[in-house]
């Protein structure tokens, strides 16, 4: 090969791959990148997310789409979540009606008069795990010292569970 200017060789071009080895080796780098990324359910949160932000910047929207678009959320839900999200609804609903309703991820949540997510509901579906969560972000107005719990595990729902569920969002709500 000839030297370029600055005694450089040019690159090499590379060899030309068969399709069945491009195809196999496409497909273990994709296996490999899921290992180290997001899981399928973590993309499709993802994915569920930017469409609710399409959504949300259409002109005439209003805060009953939101509440619709939830609804429609738990509705879909697997049996055990779809239970336990209803009544969560009731229970944020009944505690805290300045939340505005919406979807997050593709989960139901609640919003501030601003727009911000201040609690959410995660069914044990979403990502596969062994039980629901009851979680709150940093706008939820539950600071206590210098540790508090942002998220609550949920197996089931009983009268002192939803007390306390009440509570809480009434609390984070602010």
């Amino acid at each position: 090969m000839a030297e370029k200017k600055g005694g450089k060789k040019p690159a090499a071009k590379p060899a030309a791959k068969s399709v069945a080895g491009s195809t196999a080796k496409s497909t273990a780098k994709s296996a490999a990148r899921s290992a180290r990324g997001f899981t399928a359910e973590e993309q499709a949160a993802m994915r569920e997310y930017a469409q609710e932000l399409k959504a949300a910047s259409r002109p005439g929207r209003k805060a009953a789409d939101g509440e619709a678009d939830l609804l429609a959320k738990v509705a879909a839900m697997p049996e055990p979540d779809r239970v336990m999200a209803t009544r969560i609804h009731a229970i944020v609903r009944a505690s805290a009606p300045s939340l505005v309703p919406r979807t997050w991820y593709g989960m139901p949540a609640y919003a501030n008069d601003a727009g911000q997510v201040v609690c959410f509901f995660q069914g044990m579906s979403k990502f596969k795990t062994r039980y629901a969560t009851l979680g709150f972000s940093d706008k939820a107005r539950l600071d206590e010292g210098s540790m508090w719990p942002s998220a609550f595990a949920l197996e089931t729902l009983d009268a002192a569970t939803e007390a306390r569920i009440s509570a809480l969002v009434a609390r984070a709500a602010g």
